[in-house]
């Protein structure tokens, strides 16, 4: 025997996941942030690890000054990259915790406004100081290589 379904039934359970698609998006998105910032941290941290051997093999003041020039712009890009690696982190958590209030919300048919709009808020908050933070690196990688050049390369 099939039992009759209720369209209202079918309606709110529809709403809920078409709402419920909108933070798992956004997800997504600060998942491919959390990459990209992460490959770009790494090869930030190799550079300034390669800058430390250079000084360590005791250059002369004119190559050790470009040096710390280069080490000290590095330290800054890293900087901004832990900002924008922990702002996404935050964000994908916010989003996470949006999704999970949007369900609680269906299950207990409460009023969950508030707590929405403070977790997808604080979400889109932190991408968007993410993404500053990321530029900041951005813009600190071309002035670095417009005054100062390239990095030096190691052997090999």
């Amino acid at each position: 025997m099939v039992l009759p379904v209720q369209p209202d039934v079918v309606d709110n359970t529809a709403h809920i996941v078409q709402v419920a698609l909108t933070p798992i998006f956004l997800l997504t998105g600060v998942g491919t942030l959390l990459n990209v910032f992460n490959t770009r941290l790494a090869r930030v941290s190799d550079h300034n690890q390669h800058l430390g051997e250079l000084l360590r093999a005791d250059p002369d003041d004119k190559t050790r000054r470009w040096l710390q020039r280069h080490v000290a712009r590095l330290q800054l890009r890293l900087w901004a990259l832990d900002a924008a690696v922990a702002l996404t982190a935050i964000a994908g958590a916010a989003t996470c915790g949006t999704a999970f209030i949007l369900f609680l919300g269906s299950l207990r048919d409460r009023s969950v406004v508030s707590w929405l709009v403070i977790s997808f808020g604080v979400a889109l908050v932190c991408v968007v100081l993410a993404l500053v933070a990321f530029v900041a690196d951005t813009v600190l990688a071309w002035h670095g290589l417009r005054r100062e050049g390239p990095l030096p390369r190691g052997p090999g």
